[in-house]
């Protein structure tokens, strides 16, 4: 066997008989990428070899519209690190070209990965793996400790964001004036530089360090572009600060552009900040809509038998029983009897 080969196990369901086997083994005889394929009846599962990763994803589609299916999990898992609309396709393409993932999706607006996957083949872990060697971090853990913490986490940078903003405009201002009005002052250069180096190199570090994660992975994103404009500005302008002669030789003027790399990075920052507002913003709205539902429900079964359960053990088909005054806990349909419900949520 080629050493680029992966062997991976499907489990499956709904494969009850040989002849069932025999009808998903076909299908996936159909299926280009597959050096080889059997189906073990008696393991229910469906163990396949394949040199391309797309293989997987498009076996599991031939078996679902074959009538049987694969035990997959869908998940949802907070993102972080993400600091454009690119970092979320950065993010979500890697997480899809992961062994065992069917499909998966990154929600920049609110900075989550929805994502399919088989767990025979992977796991959380491992996709969390996978997105922080780009850069990113998935948050896989589910308890409310760690969704606190990841909100107290989200606190911190908002108000550090506001800091940096804050003293990026701060010092942009004087920059600015200085170099529309009084360039000709005694070390003017000296002073601009002084004020920019902060905002360029503390407040804007981000930007640099983002840049060169992507650079390691041969890609790109607005913090790239971000980098290399106002990085090579600065730099073309401490040069010029320094060594003025290179261009007084040529009979050129030395000209610096500390103001605009300053002012680019305190305009991103304040968009930025502008940005996460109106996202927490939005979040707590919804986050305060979701805690208008209840925590548990009594379910209804055969024989008149109730019992009450957390809301998230409840499955389609379940019969609930609303009392009065409570609060309508998932969509549904009134089978039997009226009564007076909670409608703040509705």
């Amino acid at each position: 066997m080629n050493v680029s080969e992966n062997i991976v196990e499907l489990p499956l369901a709904g494969v009850e008989s040989e002849h069932c086997a025999l009808i998903v083994d076909k299908g996936l005889a159909k299926i280009p990428g597959l050096t080889s394929h059997k189906v073990e009846l008696n393991n229910h599962k469906a163990v396949i070899t394949t040199t391309d990763n797309d293989a997987i994803p498009h076996a599991i589609n031939v078996i679902r519209e074959l009538g049987y299916d694969v035990e997959t999990i869908k998940q949802t898992f907070p993102v972080t690190g993400m600091s454009c609309a690119s970092c979320a396709v950065s993010a979500e393409s890697i997480v899809v070209a992961q062994p065992g993932v069917v499909k998966a999706a990154v929600n920049f607006a609110n900075t989550s990965l929805q994502v399919e996957y088989v767990p025979a083949i992977t796991s959380p872990e491992k996709l969390k793996s996978a997105v922080q060697d780009v850069g990113y971090d998935l948050v896989i853990e589910d308890s409310k400790e760690a969704k606190e913490a990841l909100e107290d986490l989200h606190n911190q940078k908002l108000q550090l964001l506001k800091q940096k903003t804050i003293w990026s405009i701060v010092l942009s201002i004087p920059l600015v004036i200085i170099g529309m009005f009084f360039m000709n002052i005694p070390y003017a250069n000296y002073i601009m530089w002084a004020l920019a180096t902060p905002v360029v190199l503390v407040f804007g570090k981000q930007f640099f360090v983002n840049a060169w994660k992507q650079a390691k992975h041969r890609s790109a994103n607005m913090d790239t572009l971000v980098a290399l404009s106002t990085g090579i500005a600065y730099i073309f302008s401490v040069f010029n600060t320094v060594y003025p002669q290179f261009w007084h030789s040529k009979g050129l003027h030395a000209h610096v552009y500390f103001e605009a790399a300053a002012v680019v990075i305190a305009f991103i920052l304040l968009g930025k900040l502008l940005e996460e507002r109106a996202k927490a913003s939005t979040s707590s709205a919804i986050k305060k809509l979701i805690g208008l539902q209840p925590n548990t429900v009594t379910v209804v079964h055969d024989g008149g038998h109730m019992i009450e359960m957390p809301i998230e053990k409840v499955k389609v088909g379940d019969t609930l029983l609303i009392k009065p005054g409570e609060k309508i806990a998932v969509d549904g349909i009134v089978t039997s009897g009226s009564s007076y419900v909670d409608e703040s949520m509705i």
